[in-house]
């Protein structure tokens, strides 16, 4: 577990493509999709807890109760 995680070659490509585009934004338009993007990250981690406390059996079934 040393290794530095790196990305696959079409991360990179994602990545810099991506790159490309927020350089093609306005200051206000970029602040927007930051604003949009944190909130997708925020979502998806929420998305991760719940999927997991369900497989790991730490949530209550609501049929069950």
């Amino acid at each position: 577990m040393n290794q530095p995680i790196e990305l696959s070659l079409e991360q990179q490509f994602s990545l810099c493509s991506f790159q490309t585009q927020v350089n093609q934004m306005s200051r206000e338009q970029a602040q927007e999709f930051l604003v949009k993007l944190y909130e997708q990250m925020m979502m998806r981690e929420t998305m991760y807890r719940h999927f997991l406390k369900h497989q790991w059996g730490l949530e209550p079934n609501p049929g069950l109760e």
